[in-house]
């Protein structure tokens, strides 16, 4: 009696412990990001992630009560990662397009910019009509890339695997101009590594190129994935926490109209 007691307990504890466990795993979430995108997201010297998309995605978590881990990956290979369920959710500033919605669904935006065009201090160029002629850098499988392709057909568009590439090509000289999101393009003109550079024009928004706003990717069908997301964005607008990593970076409303 007192061995089947004990088997009891054992067994009572074993099913609470695998409980709990699944409990547990409903309560986590990979999250897939680039890291080579600042000032939004930035993976350090020292491994660790940084950035507007990354304290913005670490404030979610804290709103929805759930444990967040990071991965990171190259940019042209983030929607197969995401299908693939190396993650569950990409916070990247990642655009909610037309295009993309066929491949994965989306929480609500959380911010919204315009592309903006940069150019070198030197530049006789004064408009984007100028660079006609000229080679336009971009990073590949983008909304911007996208947008010269469409907007700036008269120039020949370079594609780069990351931002930072274009940059390197621009500041010796190799490209005329490059063409991205205008807060990124305005905090590196602002830096000592793009003091090369000034913003040529922003540009007019093409929602059906450039989006709603950059929103976080889930799988296609999670739609309760997306939808908590979304609660959990219009929480951390509503309570200040928004507000607080935005002026941790910008000095405007970077969520948009």
């Amino acid at each position: 009696m007192r061995i089947s007691t004990r088997l009891l307990a054992a067994a009572s504890i074993a099913a609470m412990s695998l409980f709990s466990g699944a409990a547990m795993a409903q309560d986590k979430l990979v999250i897939g990001t680039e890291g080579a995108y600042p000032p939004f997201n930035v993976l350090e010297a020292d491994g660790t992630l940084t950035g507007f998309d990354i304290d913005i995605a670490k404030a979610l978590c804290v709103e929805m009560k759930t444990e967040c881990t990071f991965v990171t990956n190259d940019w042209d290979g983030m929607i197969p990662a995401l299908q693939a369920k190396k993650f569950d959710a990409i916070v990247a500033s990642m655009s909610i397009t037309p295009e993309r919605l066929e491949k994965v669904d989306f929480s609500k935006k959380y911010y919204n910019t315009p592309p903006a065009i940069a150019v070198p201090k030197d530049s006789p160029a004064k408009t984007a009509e100028d660079l006609k002629g000229k080679t336009i850098g971009a990073q590949g499988s983008t909304t911007h890339a996208n947008y010269a392709e469409k907007h700036l057909a008269d120039s020949e568009l370079k594609l780069y695997p990351t931002a930072d590439e274009y940059k390197l090509d621009i500041t010796n000289g190799r490209i005329d101009g490059v063409i991205d999101d205008i807060v990124v393009l305005t905090q590196w003109v602002k830096s000592d590594a793009g003091s090369c550079c000034k913003i040529l024009t922003p540009l007019p928004i093409d929602e059906a190129i450039n989006g709603m706003g950059a929103g976080i990717a889930v799988r296609k069908g999670d739609k309760a994935l997306a939808d908590k997301l979304s609660t959990a964005i219009a929480a951390i607008r509503s309570n200040g926490e928004y507000k607080k990593i935005n002026d941790k970076y910008f000095d405007f409303d970077v969520y948009g109209k």
